[in-house]
């Protein structure tokens, strides 16, 4: 019985000390969340303004331009999969690579073949794992992005895009990545990034009309110089959004487990606590026992 007891203190130790780490890492996550969330309210500006520039651009003009216009057959596509570095975010990035998985059976179902290219260490296991081949892929700091990784990647991208298909380019290309809505809600999504669907992050209103531009030189020339740093924005955009639902994900499943361990603790309390009362009943029963029979001899 006391062998027991032993092993109900052991785990009460031990459930408590996990419950200290995940209290820890949910206030970490917590107190990042703002940041994340600001930084992907800052960066809305910016990627809105340069995608009506490219939008005012691309409807206004005549052009026959690569990045805007749809090949004849599409035979090669790229899917960037946005996931993290880390664990101990619930679903987080599970729900990527069950979308991106999915995404794949949809282009291969079409004839295309595809092409991976992975950011977070999450992504590389799992196609690691799977013999999955991917053309690159980019680790470290998912949880807060910097803009020279977007820069890199559209960069790579970009060059994969302009290369002919005999060559090994690609004719599309994909995001799957997390969309941060609130803080209870972020899901999975895809957009297509080239050739571009100029979608706006934000919806306007039915009067606010694209505006009407000069263009010095050609418009060829403006989306030359615009749409590589539009597809950078994009990006980034996409990579603020996937680090502020990864950390939402990791303070809500820090909390889960926070919870769970104290339930833990108090099922082995109270199961210490019988197994106690049993152990001292049973002394008691002996000492009465014992009474009896010297008294009866």
């Amino acid at each position: 019985m006391g062998a027991q007891i032993r092993v109900y203190r052991q785990k009460i130790a031990s459930t408590s000390s996990l419950r200290k780490i995940f209290k820890a890492m949910e206030l970490i996550a917590a107190s990042r969340i703002g940041k994340a969330r600001s930084r992907v309210a800052a960066s809305m500006p910016y990627a809105n303004a340069i995608t009506r520039a490219v939008s005012a651009v691309a409807s206004q003009s005549e052009i026959d331009h690569p990045l805007t216009t749809e090949p004849e057959q599409i035979r090669r596509a790229a899917v960037l999969v946005l996931t993290s570095d880390r664990g101990l975010a619930g679903s987080y990035s599970a729900s990527v690579l069950k979308q991106a998985q999915s995404l794949t059976e949809l282009l291969h179902g079409e004839g295309k073949e595809v092409r991976h290219y992975l950011v977070g260490r999450k992504a590389q296991a799992y196609f690691d794992f799977r013999n999955i081949q991917y053309q690159q892929v980019w680790t470290g700091g998912t949880d807060s992005p910097e803009f020279s990784t977007a820069r890199e990647i559209g960069e790579e991208l970009l060059s994969d895009f302009n290369t002919p298909f005999e060559d090994g380019g690609v004719d599309e290309i994909h995001i799957v990545y997390t969309r941060f809505k609130s803080m209870v809600v972020q899901e999975p999504a895809v957009i297509r990034l080239l050739p571009l669907e100029v979608v706006e992050e934000e919806a306007t209103a039915e009067t606010d009309l694209l505006p009407l531009y000069e263009y010095e030189p050609e418009p060829e020339q403006v989306l030359n110089a615009l749409l590589p740093r539009y597809i950078e924005s994009r990006i980034f955009a996409a990579l603020l959004q996937a680090a502020a639902s990864e950390l939402a994900h990791r303070q809500r499943a820090m909390k889960s487990a926070s919870d769970n361990a104290t339930d833990l603790i108090e099922k082995y309390t109270r199961l210490r606590n019988n197994a106690r009362q049993a152990e001292i009943t049973q002394e008691l029963t002996e000492i009465v026992g014992g009474a009896d029979a010297l008294a009866a001899s």
